[in-house]
């Protein structure tokens, strides 16, 4: 296994019986609840609205809502909507659809951080008369020149010792919209000579004269994330503020600003480690140059690592619950095979999808001593899997397609499907057996005329023989034209951008793969939008969006082959 990947874990247990395993998180909680510091769980979901949810926000949203309801309690969605700027509706509606088809519901405790916009900044001017904040008015570069650096302290602003009665004031006329955008911002007064930056006169309010999609025109000034966030989970009641790794150094922050504003609550914020999958990148900024650049077909495209791009190509959410659940949660960061990712996708559509034929790559067979014009029906079994799924019946008649690759002329010692004068069993069906191969004027097979055994219907003849082959197939006359799109990974490399410095530099050109003339059989003319079949021999694949009458398209899902099973299987992982 590579060095990178992170062994998954056992699924967690939500009992408070201590001699079963936990994470470092829940281990936390658990004190706190036999220690009664808190009642109940109070957790949160803080998504900024600027782009769709990818899967390192699925681990966010499974650890908070996850956790909410584990021990019982109860976890919040809450909008970071502080920078209009890149905000919209549009991001709010994918940001709740994804959270529901994840499987979690926030109930009534739907919040935004704009709802505390007029609280907050009365706890600014509190700040202010405390002496603990002040107005600035240095540019932004200028401030990033007194910050210092990680091995220099960073030096007072000349405004440093502006009095509460100077900033109050000019803080007011900063919300009235009379200074122009970057001329002026408050500051928090901690240490400039702090060893973590982030404690070094951060900015709390920053000048924008910018519409915002909830407070309309309202505001001409805006929180930062850093100020907002704890006063946000403190104005909640929120008793564990979960978040990834990165906010770790943020966390003294985060605790100065609880700490020091006129706040009932003192909620305790703890990190984990980040989701960090090969093959896949989530920055959203990288996300959105994906789509602004046209290297993808839009946020949903099946490539994206967005939620509603796998959606669309059909992924189950139990499949990425189950996957989550299983790497657990640390406090270092690694990296997991984006294979273990799948893995769990084929173990709930091989219990769940229905299977039907499907040939991607039609050849043309004739069976020439099946009677002409004749058509019968034969017996499939919907799943071996779930035998509540039942059986269909598919037609069957004179001429057939196969896939191409099940036929070879001159085969190798270890082919065992057709070939001339060779016999296989078309399944649920008959034997047939190559008797003439037709070819066009470049030498090309365009048509095998076989012989059947009328005898062999089912897979079994009355003289026993057996045929190492088996094909699927469908009935040329009463087969369905789809397309089917194959997806590789999206990038070339598995970690993109590592050594080109751009991830953009590492999109793969050839990752999506248009099959056209494809022929499924009859039954899936009604499949729904969503619906996930198993193409026997194939993988798992879904109905497209862009299906319609007379118009089947479908994404492959995943692969039936699973390498990562034998792999984990090696390793004792399951």
């Amino acid at each position: 296994m590579d060095d990178h990947t992170s062994a998954p874990e056992a699924p967690r247990d939500s009992s408070l019986d201590p001699a079963k395993p936990k994470d470092f998180i829940r281990d936390i909680i658990e004190a706190d609840l036999r220690s009664s510091k808190h009642q109940q769980v109070v957790t949160r979901f803080p998504p900024e609205p600027n782009g769709y949810p990818h899967i390192g926000h699925a681990k966010a949203v499974s650890v908070n809502f996850g956790i909410a309801q584990e021990y019982p309690g109860r976890c919040h969605l809450r909008f970071d909507d502080t920078n209009p700027v890149k905000e919209e509706t549009e991001y709010v509606e994918a940001i709740e659809r994804d959270i529901k088809w994840l499987g979690y519901d926030w109930g009534e405790h739907l919040y935004f951080a704009s709802d505390y916009f007029e609280q907050l900044y009365q706890l600014a001017e509190g700040l202010i008369e405390k002496g603990l904040a002040y107005v600035d008015d240095l540019t932004a570069e200028e401030i990033r020149e007194y910050r210092g650096t990680l091995k220099e302290p960073g030096k007072n602003s000349p405004h440093r010792g502006r009095s509460p009665e100077e900033s109050l004031d000019l803080f007011r006329r900063m919300r009235a919209g009379e200074f122009p955008e970057g001329s002026r911002v408050l500051r928090a007064k901690i240490d400039m000579a702090s060893p973590n930056i982030n404690m070094r006169d951060p900015v709390l309010y920053r000048i924008l004269h910018t519409h915002h999609h909830r407070t309309s025109d309202d505001w001409n000034i805006y929180p930062m994330y850093d100020y907002t966030h704890p006063l946000s989970d403190a104005i909640e009641g929120i008793t564990h503020s979960l978040c990834s790794l990165e906010f770790e150094d943020h966390r003294p922050l985060y605790d100065w600003v609880v700490e020091h504003a006129a706040v009932p609550h003192r909620p305790r914020q703890i990190e984990f480690a980040r989701l960090n999958l090969t093959y896949t990148v989530t920055s959203k900024r990288t996300l959105r140059q994906l789509v602004e650049q046209g290297k993808v077909n839009g946020w949903d495209d099946p490539r994206m690592p967005t939620l509603s791009g796998m959606r669309r190509r059909g992924y189950h959410p139990e499949g990425i619950r189950n996957f989550l659940g299983a790497i657990g949660l640390a406090k270092a960061n690694s990296e997991v095979e984006y294979g273990y990712l799948e893995h769990f996708q084929r173990e709930v559509w091989n219990r769940e999808a229905p299977r039907v034929m499907a040939v991607l790559d039609p050849l043309k067979v004739t069976i020439t001593n099946y009677p002409e014009g004749q058509t019968e029906e034969v017996e499939a079994i919907n799943n071996p899997e779930d035998e509540s799924a039942g059986t269909r019946m598919m037609p069957f008649s004179r001429v057939v397609y196969i896939e191409r690759e099940d036929f070879m002329e001159d085969p190798p010692k270890k082919f065992f499907r057709l070939a001339p004068g060779r016999e296989i069993r078309l399944k649920h069906a008959y034997f047939i057996r190559c008797d003439e191969v037709v070819k066009d004027a470049e030498g090309n097979v365009v048509e095998l005329l076989c012989s059947y055994d009328p005898e062999s219907r089912g897979g079994s003849t009355p003289d026993g023989r057996k045929v190492k082959g088996t094909s699927h197939w469908v009935s040329a006359e009463h087969a369905i034209d789809a397309e089917v799109r194959l997806y590789g990974h999206l990038f070339t490399v598995p970690r993109p951008g590592a050594t080109t410095g751009s991830a953009i530099d590492d999109v793969d050109p050839e990752s999506l793969t248009l099959l056209n003339g494809v022929k499924v059989e009859a039954g899936l003319a009604d499949a729904s939008v969503g619906a996930v079949f198993q193409f026997l021999r194939q993988g798992y694949f879904a109905v497209d969006p862009e299906s319609g009458p007379g118009k089947l398209v479908f994404n492959r899902t995943v692969t039936l082959k699973d390498t990562w099973a034998k792999v984990a299987t090696k390793e004792g992982m399951q």
